[in-house]
């Protein structure tokens, strides 16, 4: 039986960036279809030609373990800001001129996170960049991080998912068995790293969004 929910931010709390392109370009003043990078929604069979065209081989070789999340993320950050002529953007830049902080989070987490602790159950998060990437004054404006019983946030660790001291931060703040946690990550890496400690785990699709919510309610006992 779950007795604690430990989540990651990024694309599982939150909308992903890929989600909200459309709504990105116009907050930047950029042509519709200008942010052409898919990430998971990208095709993943090989395509010849430009990225234009759907592929996303930067992604691909993050998922390769070649380069890192973060390197990932800052490069398409200091891209997108070149667009608009600021050429020294990073991820709190980009994140700042794009996001909503009241828009930020997807309603099914929202209601998923309020049921589980109408059950009394613990609920934290365990993210590799929360305040890295958005600050600590857009984090304060972010709501749902109110509920939150903790946070586990690597840019104060300094240890990053897979790694299995950064779940014992987390494991550390729990009053549980570890197979009574449920962790819930969309890169399959973190995942793998929290069934390594033992946690029960859900690979958060965010292509398929409904079917993660309900397998992630699932395993909290949390019929909709």
């Amino acid at each position: 039986m779950a007795r604690a929910l430990l989540l990651d931010f990024g694309s599982v709390m939150s909308f992903s960036v890929f989600e909200q392109h459309r709504i990105s370009e116009t907050r930047l003043g950029l042509p519709e279809n200008s942010l052409t990078w898919l990430g998971p929604f990208a095709p993943t069979e090989d395509i010849k030609g430009a990225e234009g065209a759907g592929q996303d081989e930067l992604w691909q070789s993050m998922q390769r373990d070649e380069i890192t999340e973060r390197d990932y993320w800052y490069t398409r950050a200091k891209e997108t800001g070149e667009m608009i002529g600021q050429d020294n953007w990073g991820m709190l830049e980009f994140l700042r001129a794009v996001r909503d902080p009241k828009q930020l989070v997807r309603p099914e987490i929202e209601s998923l996170v309020k049921d589980a602790k109408v059950q009394g159950m613990v609920v934290g998060v365990l993210s590799n960049e929360l305040e890295l990437f958005y600050g600590a004054e857009v984090m304060d404006q972010i709501e749902i991080l109110e509920l939150m019983d903790f946070i586990v946030d690597a840019t104060h660790t300094k240890v990053l998912k897979p790694k299995p001291e950064a779940y014992q931060f987390a494991l550390d703040k729990l009053d549980c068995e570890t197979s009574e946690i449920v962790f819930v990550d969309d890169q399959l890496r973190n995942v793998v790293g929290g069934e390594a400690v033992g946690m029960q785990v859900v690979h958060f699709d965010i292509t398929d969004v409904a079917t993660s919510i309900e397998e992630v309610r699932e395993k909290l006992g949390l019929h909709t």
